[in-house]
């Protein structure tokens, strides 16, 4: 079926190709790109496939860019809400706190997600301890942002580790675009509030662009009918559970960010503080109403870039220290729990301190003809510099004492879930972009990084970028990926659950890519890509609870992405993605993640009104290996954003409906046994509304 899928796609893209190349005309691509850019802002160019600004066509990645029009016409108030349109990503749910997990082309291992490597402004958002985003993550807001570029496949070539099935580079507002003070505000469904005010201009000499935004919101009251203690009170005779009961969404979030310009001098200082984030479904699948989550990220960037260091040389320096904390405390399972032995519940309440720091540095040579060099080299250190875990159970999950709240107790210097370590990395790159032919370049790059902890990795990339026409570019892709392993699978220890494994490798993927981007007409974008990749060395956690590497996984499908400019005021555009994964050892789908995912998408224009309208379509989601429950559930929402085309008095409005139809959206709760936790799987809630109203001085 897969094969013929393909066939079909690069028959149709080839078919029209045939039909309607003669009736076009060079003259027009320029105009044409002019009037995308006002419907979509600048799509053009993009920056993390290679470390230099390249017209994204020829960008040797296959790439998305996302731009604040977009944003700002999609109604789209979160990172996650967002990223839902890439072709080939969907954002999915963890049971830990309701984060999100970013899977693209089906790569998902686990309940974290270290898979996907985020940017701010090209400085990793990574902890340590369980190698993503972690608390931090919960809801980033869009105000501030200017463009998100993403890149689907291998990236570690040139960013190394997590750079594994893709990575994201959120870029800030500079002052030039902010250019004045912005204000807004917005309330919607679930007592939601956002605020935020964003200043750009000048102290001086200086460029200064800052931002303080601030959100609230008690989640979407999603009733759960079963979770896990509604397993075990079968088992026990008890009836401790609060199924059926609502999910915990809520959440608190603040940004600030300031950024500082001169000359050739950035300087970067973003806060993010996260608290009381609610435990959603519960941290072991059971409903904890009370369990809350908070974290604060501090990061400071200082770059030097010179792009005339010497004749022919270019120079970029980036120092940056970043400090993470984060704090939770849950009630793992409620009162009255296992046959009545934790009487007030099993609790627990762990605590982590990190600091980062970063120092790296690139050169650039365009001294040799057809040539551009990229030589770096950087040092890293990653300190889980401090702990701190009180609880009321044993290491063998026994009450100590009642398991009462009187019975916490502070198990840091004793039997701590871990205890601090660091990490040291050094790393070094070189990449050539060579064009070798008249519209053919070959960009070929290798990073090795060595970690004090658990050895070195080597990883080279290969990209063949071919413009057959004005109008059409193919690519031919290969590049390896490693995802290093977090110190919560090296390192954990008194879990009875899951063990620690110093002796761990880092997990590796190898794929190829084929891609085909073609200009059809003046209004009409046509675009197909192909991938196939595989994975080893995947850590899992054995049947003796320890992580280990084992077992390799395989995976293959498409993407086809379409825009067509109707009229002038009409836009239509859209995507869809097929991919099947599967396990080399099971020959089964690994599971959770969608095999097909299509998205519509159209903005309309009308006199001072602009409209716009999203239809997402998830489908066939496989149950994990062992799992016998039907498989999940597909859904498909539409949303409507109706806003302002234009200010008066300097205000604009928006109004937007989100699951207009109230589709019964659910994410795939994990296998377990002796029962499934979660047997209806984890539900998102129904359909919101949001007004936003906007000042800009």
């Amino acid at each position: 079926m897969m094969r013929s899928l393909i066939n079909t796609a690069f028959t149709l893209i080839f078919a029209l190709q045939l039909v309607l190349l003669p009736q076009l005309a060079k003259a027009d691509e320029q105009n044409n790109e002019q009037d995308l850019a006002l419907v979509y802002g600048d799509k053009s160019v993009i920056s993390v496939a290679t470390g230099s600004a390249l017209p994204l066509r020829r960008a040797p990645a296959v790439a998305t860019v996302i731009t604040a029009a977009d944003i700002e016409a999609t109604g789209a108030t979160s990172l996650d809400g967002i990223l839902e349109t890439v072709p080939g990503l969907h954002v999915g749910r963890s049971t830990v706190l309701n984060m999100a997990i970013y899977t693209i082309r089906g790569v998902r291992n686990g309940l974290s997600n270290p898979q996907v490597l985020v940017l701010i402004n090209g400085t990793p958002v990574t902890n340590a301890y369980s190698g993503d985003r972690g608390f931090i993550s919960a809801d980033m807001p869009l105000e501030n942002i200017a463009r998100i570029e993403i890149i689907r496949g291998p990236g570690s070539a040139l960013y190394g580790a997590d750079a594994f099935s893709g990575v994201i580079n959120i870029i800030t507002k500079t002052a030039k675009e902010q250019d004045g003070i912005r204000m807004g505000l917005r309330l919607g469904s679930f007592n939601s509030r956002d605020a935020w005010i964003l200043h750009g201009g000048k102290w001086g000499s200086i460029d200064v662009a800052a931002s303080l935004q601030h959100s609230r919101t008690a989640g979407p009251h999603a009733l759960v009918e079963r979770d896990a203690q509604t397993g075990f009170d079968a088992l026990f005779g008890s009836h401790a559970s609060l199924a059926p009961g609502y999910e915990n969404f809520s959440r608190a979030a603040t940004d600030a960010y300031l950024e500082l310009a001169y000359e050739k001098w950035n300087v970067n200082l973003a806060f993010m503080h996260r608290e009381n984030i609610g435990a959603g479904t519960g941290i072991a699948q059971a409903l904890d109403p009370q369990g809350w989550g908070s974290s604060r990220r501090f990061t400071t960037d200082v770059k030097y870039k010179d792009p005339d260091f010497a004749k022919d040389w270019g120079l970029e320096l980036n120092g940056s220290f970043a400090y993470y904390n984060e704090n939770s405390s849950v009630i793992i399972f409620p009162a009255g729990a296992f046959g009545g032995a934790f009487r007030d519940g099993f609790i627990g309440s762990p605590s982590r301190w990190e600091r980062q720091e970063r120092l790296n540095a690139s050169m650039h040579y365009s001294g040799f003809t057809q040539h551009h060099l990229r030589l770096g080299m950087g040092v890293s250190k990653e300190d889980l510099y401090k702990i701190r875990e009180t609880k009321n159970f044993n290491p063998d999950n026994s009450p100590i004492n009642m398991g009462a709240v009187s019975d916490i107790q502070d198990v840091t210097d004793t039997v701590p879930y871990i205890r601090p370590h660091s990490r040291l990395l050094k790393y070094l790159y070189a990449q050539d972009e060579w064009q070798f032919a008249k519209d053919w370049t070959l960009t070929a790059g290798i990073r090795r990084d060595q970690y004090s902890d658990f050895g070195h990795t080597t990883n080279p990339r290969l990209a063949l970028v071919w413009e057959v026409d004005y109008n059409l570019t193919a690519k031919f892709l290969y590049g390896s990926a490693f995802r290093a392993p977090a110190f919560e699978e090296l390192y954990v220890i008194n879990n009875p659950v899951v063990y620690g494994n110093s002796a761990l490798k880092a997990e590796k993927m190898r794929t190829t890519e084929a891609a085909l981007s073609w200009q059809a007409r003046p209004d009409l974008q046509l675009g197909l890509n192909l991938f196939h990749y595989q994975m080893t060395d995947i850590i899992r956690i054995s049947n003796n609870f320890l992580n280990e590497n084992g077992g390799s996984q395989s995976g293959r499908g498409f993407e086809l992405e379409a825009s067509w400019d109707v009229r002038k005021d009409l836009r239509l555009a859209g995507n869809f993605a097929y991919q099947r994964a599967v396990d080399d050892l099971t020959q089964k789908d690994p599971g959770l993640t969608p095999r097909h995912h299509a998205y519509l998408r159209a903005d309309w224009q009308v006199a001072d009104w602009r409209l716009n309208t999203q239809l997402n379509h998830v489908a066939d989601r496989q149950r994990e290996p062992g799992d016998t429950r039907p498989n999940v559930k597909d859904y498909t929402t539409l949303d409507l954003t109706l806003g302002s085309n234009k200010k008066y008095a300097g205000w604009d409005w928006l109004i937007s409906v989100r699951n207009l139809l109230n589709a019964d959206v659910r994410e795939p709760s994990t296998y377990s046994t002796p029962f499934v936790s979660m047997p209806n799987d984890i539900p998102m809630g129904g359909r919101a509304m949001l007004v936003q109203l906007s000042y800009k001085l």
